[in-house]
């Protein structure tokens, strides 16, 4: 064993030789009528004590010379180190906390109020929808993106070969577009972020900006030579992703509105989706692939990161509000798994197998929360809204679902990010008030209320 090591025991233990050798360090001092004898001479004042002498005392000589002498005894050793005699020291230090730090954690324990049933606050979570709206001709396409909720508090949704508008607030409809030819139907929108201008991609490879205010048609953007199945916003830049395996990216106040043309991915691009700084866009395709892209250096040859951890198409893509490092990404019906990346390491922090393929992704801007809506599966979260908290990824309540077992296609929250609108293969819009902060009481839920949560109403 070493020489050297705390834990050896001496049989002398006690000596004044080794607490000579072996200096203990102390945290607070000590009585003061307990001097502490680790750093004294001990050996030399037994000897001094047992050595008796025939001398006489002398009368000592107090001069500047005795002083000095007797100054150097007190505070040096016999190998001459310095030291004092009468230093008053406390307990060593030990592997346990101080009584004082402990007094310091009770009294801060104190200073912390303890939540009671009086001030206690509970978050609400619903059992059925808020609202219902009939959506006939609702396309059953996982590969589309034919749903979007504005700033403006206003929902675009494609019904059919029709692109309807619905208020919000004053809970009216209208059709902003509607096109003659079956194969021209719109296929993917996307509010600009002003919530003026719906992008609207479409079947024949058409991408075109609507006026929603005056319903007219603004600009047709070219570039795409198949169906536009995603698009999205960033500023001034509109980034679309088509069944041509390209990303292009357009900026509409241009003339010549093509900025970028990327053709990285090996199928359909599923879905894109800009950060919220605008540094960095994320794109999933049919290929099982994810690329986060810098904002500056959107080309084939220069993508930040590539995910190739999915094992089936990549649609659902949503970047973290108070994190804008973090994306979460969900894979098809042979994948199942929700993955949380950090786009600044180009890591994976976590994989949750929920069993069924994921449609859309949305996160909660209020309590650290992301929403899943799920299509076919083998697994529990099968055709089901599922909530997960975040980073835990542990389910939060019971899975909801719409009136039948038909799979959820898209999500969208509206601008104060209280609800979330879900639409399904059974041609509903479901919306859902779960990601508001909690309620202080249900006082002011009334029956007729709740009646009304029954109620489905048409959107054309």
């Amino acid at each position: 064993m070493n020489d050297n090591s705390l834990t050896r025991i001496q049989p002398d233990w006690y000596s004044p030789t080794r607490l000579l050798d072996t200096p203990v360090v102390y945290d607070f001092p000590g009585d003061r009528f307990i001097p502490n004898r680790s750093l004294m001479d001990l050996d030399q004042a037994h000897t001094l004590l047992i050595n008796r002498t025939n001398n006489k005392l002398r009368k000592p000589n107090f001069n500047d010379e005795y002083r000095r002498k007797m100054e150097e005894n007190l505070k040096l050793d016999v190998e001459g180190r310095p030291f004092r005699m009468l230093v008053f020291r406390g307990s060593p230090k030990s592997s346990r906390q101080s009584t004082r730090l402990i007094d310091e954690m009770r009294r801060s324990d104190k200073e912390i109020p303890l939540q009671t049933n009086e001030n206690r606050r509970y978050r609400k979570f619903p059992l059925k929808a808020s609202r219902a709206l009939d959506a006939p001709l609702l396309s059953d396409d996982y590969y589309s993106n034919v749903m979007d909720w504005g700033k403006s508090n206003i929902l675009a949704v494609v019904l059919g070969s029709i692109l309807y508008i619905w208020n919000a607030q004053v809970q009216k409809a209208g059709v902003l577009m509607e096109v003659k030819r079956e194969d021209d139907c719109p296929t993917s929108v996307a509010w600009s972020d002003d919530g003026k201008i719906v992008a609207v991609g479409c079947d024949s490879s058409k991408l075109q900006l609507w006026d929603a205010e005056t319903s007219r048609l603004v600009r047709d953007l070219q570039g795409h030579q198949s169906r536009v199945g995603c698009v999205a916003w960033n500023g001034h830049i509109l980034t679309s992703g088509s069944k041509d395996r390209s990303i292009i990216n357009h900026d509409v106040r241009a003339r010549s509105n093509l900025v970028s043309v990327t053709r990285a991915h090996g199928g359909e691009v599923c879905g894109v989706k800009w950060s919220s700084t605008g540094n960095a866009l994320a794109s999933g395709g049919n290929d099982n692939l994810v690329y986060i892209w810098d904002s500056f250096k959107t080309s084939s040859r220069h993508y930040m990161h590539r995910f190739n951890e999915h094992h089936a198409a990549v649609k659902a893509l949503a970047w973290c509000p108070y994190n804008s490092d973090v994306l979460a990404s969900g894979g098809g019906i042979d994948d199942g798994c929700l993955k949380i990346w950090n786009t600044q390491k180009g890591t994976c922090i976590s994989t949750n197998d929920t069993g069924a393929q994921i449609c859309g992704l949305q996160w909660n801007r209020h309590h650290k929360e992301i929403l899943s809506g799920h299509g076919f599966g083998t697994g529990e979260s099968h055709c089901q809204l599922c909530l997960w908290s975040y980073p835990s990824m542990a389910r939060i309540g019971e899975p909801l679902r719409h009136a039948s077992s038909s799979r959820i296609l898209h999500l969208s929250q509206s601008p104060d990010g209280l609800t979330v609108v879900s639409a399904g293969a059974d041609e509903t819009l479901r919306f859902w008030e779960i990601f508001g902060p909690p309620q202080e009481s249900s006082e002011n839920v009334t029956h007729l209320d709740n009646l009304l949560s029954l109620k489905a109403l048409a959107v054309r």
